[in-house]
């Protein structure tokens, strides 16, 4: 099975998840089981239901991430030194050739990706149109809204 990676702080991200999920939700959603429980019929009660629903999702999810954590390669963006070029855990400061607007993405795994806080999948359209590229350099690429044009301010290793 081929390694998925993930920059040391999206590492930290899934880690500091992973402590929460274990140490605070999940012994509240056992709390919740047996506050329900003691309410007695189990069949009708919809408190119970949704608590086991709940600790359902927590389990889950820390199986996910435990998985996912051991399946790892954990690439520190600090030490790159890629020549200027964009590639895995750069930061790269964008400007949309259409509206002018500037953005700003680090590109991270699949694991981390959260286009709200600015960090995009490897695997996604306007990342891999970045990959290798560099200053200056305009890319092309087939966004859900159709043809985007960005031109590459700069690219950053933080």
């Amino acid at each position: 099975m081929s390694r998925e990676p993930i920059t040391l702080e999206g590492e930290l991200r899934l880690r500091e998840e992973l402590k929460e999920l274990k140490s605070v939700k999940r012994p509240a959603v056992i709390q919740a089981i047996a506050d329900a429980r003691a309410h007695g019929d189990l069949k009708e009660n919809a408190e119970y239901h949704a608590a086991k629903e709940q600790q359902g999702f927590i389990e889950g999810r820390i199986a996910n991430i435990e998985q996912r954590l051991g399946n790892a390669q954990i690439i520190d963006v600090s030490k790159l030194n890629a020549g200027g070029k964009a590639v895995f855990g750069s930061t790269v400061e964008l400007i949309d050739q259409e509206n002018g607007e500037e953005v700003v993405y680090q590109i991270v795994g699949d694991l981390e990706a959260d286009i709200s806080a600015g960090r995009i999948s490897i695997s996604s359209p306007l990342a891999r149109s970045l990959i290798g590229k560099t200053e200056g350099d305009i890319v092309t690429f087939q966004a859900p809204g159709g043809i985007k044009e960005y031109e590459i301010v700069s690219v950053r290793y933080r």
